[in-house]
């Protein structure tokens, strides 16, 4: 019996079988080019085509089409050629124009997103185009990866001693000095305990719970903690208010929980934070026992406790009713407490400076905060 014909050999780069892996992973990739990916990433370990064809579901003809144009062309091989048809009327100089206006704010001083609307009417007065539709104009943006509607917020740092502060925080995270206990501390204003005026209803098997808008409001509280960052302990305190009396009190409850050894202090630029008479002398009554290390401006993600005001926030906060300040304090209270029975440190990662200064990551994996579970 006489044998097929051989398959093509298909080898790819590092950097071309990285790119393919890419893009068989990523969401808002497009089904036919993910599978052209997965064509040639199998053909580069030596799969034959019909055992391609049967894994991806495909026929053997198409597996071998892309395989040999892959085998000819290389990975630019993969790409769509041109097909027959009626030319664009919108042609790619018109395109790009269409897209560099959609870039611009909707008004010189004002509000910064633009409609369809408006962009097809200043695309047509400044003569970009004769006439567009709204549908037509929101394929050329989706196409070109323009959103001119959405807006994603950051925040950087000013702050000339970014790296230095950075640094010296993260390597008392990683191993802090002999003896020593590290604590994130800061504070949480304005905890409204918020009673709901009318009982929820109860979710069903296709609803879901149903919540009255109306609300009672009972007052606010204050919240100041303290995260050791090894152990995970945390010593917590509610105030009625924010004050420098009210951190200097829980401050001496820090000092007596941890009578002994150097006690480094990682929180941000708070007013209260900075008065340096005031800590001067609170330091004097403790021997001198505490370090205080201020994080850099607006890089409040480096104090860990923010990790826990978040759970705090989810598992305390949300979605709750507090009939009163005492209730919320209560509910507060056993929050922490049941923390403590079992603490747990957070693993927290930071990897790179490239946000603020340009420079390349080294480790990619671990430029991210490892988020914790919600339930956790």
């Amino acid at each position: 019996m006489g044998r097929g014909r051989r398959a093509q050999p298909v080898k790819l780069s590092p950097k071309e079988r990285h790119a393919l892996e890419s893009l068989t992973r990523r969401r808002t990739a497009q089904q036919r080019e993910v599978v052209r990916a997965q064509i040639a990433l199998l053909a580069h370990d030596g799969h034959s085509t019909t055992a391609i064809a049967q894994a991806l579901g495909m026929s053997v003809q198409t597996v071998s089409v892309w395989r040999g144009r892959l085998a000819r062309q290389g990975v630019q091989g993969l790409r769509e050629g041109a097909r027959p048809g009626r030319p664009r009327r919108i042609g790619e100089a018109a395109r790009l124009e269409l897209l560099a206006l959609a870039c611009e704010p909707a008004e010189k001083h004002g509000r910064a997103t633009p409609t369809l609307d408006e962009l097809v009417e200043r695309a047509q007065a400044r003569g970009v185009v004769e006439r567009i539709s709204r549908s037509q104009l929101h394929r050329i943006l989706q196409a070109g990866d323009v959103r001119p509607h959405r807006v994603r917020q950051w925040l950087h740092s000013p702050d000339p001693q970014f790296r230095e502060k950075v640094n010296d925080i993260c390597a008392l995270y990683r191993q802090p000095p002999k003896g020593a206990v590290v604590l994130s501390i800061d504070e949480k204003t304005g905890i409204q305990a918020i009673e709901r005026k009318h009982v929820d209803r109860a979710p069903q098997p296709g609803r879901l719970r149903r919540r009255e808008f109306e609300y009672v409001r009972h007052g606010t509280q204050a919240l100041i903690a303290a995260l050791d960052v090894h152990s995970g302990r945390v010593i917590g305190s509610c105030t009625p208010r924010r004050t420098q009396d009210d951190l200097v009190a829980f401050m001496e409850q820090v000092a007596h929980a941890y009578p002994r050894g150097r006690v480094h202090v990682v929180w941000d630029n708070l007013n209260t934070h900075r008065a340096q008479q005031v800590w001067a002398d609170f330091n004097a009554r403790h021997r001198q026992r505490f370090v205080f290390h201020f994080t850099p401006l607006h890089a409040s993600w480096v104090n860990q406790i923010e990790l826990l005001f978040g759970i705090y926030s989810r598992r305390v906060l949300r979605h709750a009713s507090h009939s009163s300040i005492k209730h919320l304090r209560e509910r507060t209270e056993a929050f922490f407490a049941q923390r403590n029975q079992a603490p747990r440190p957070f693993k927290w990662t930071f990897a790179g400076f490239e946000l603020q200064t340009g420079e390349p990551l080294r480790f990619k994996h671990d430029a991210h905060v490892r988020r914790t579970k919600k339930g956790r």
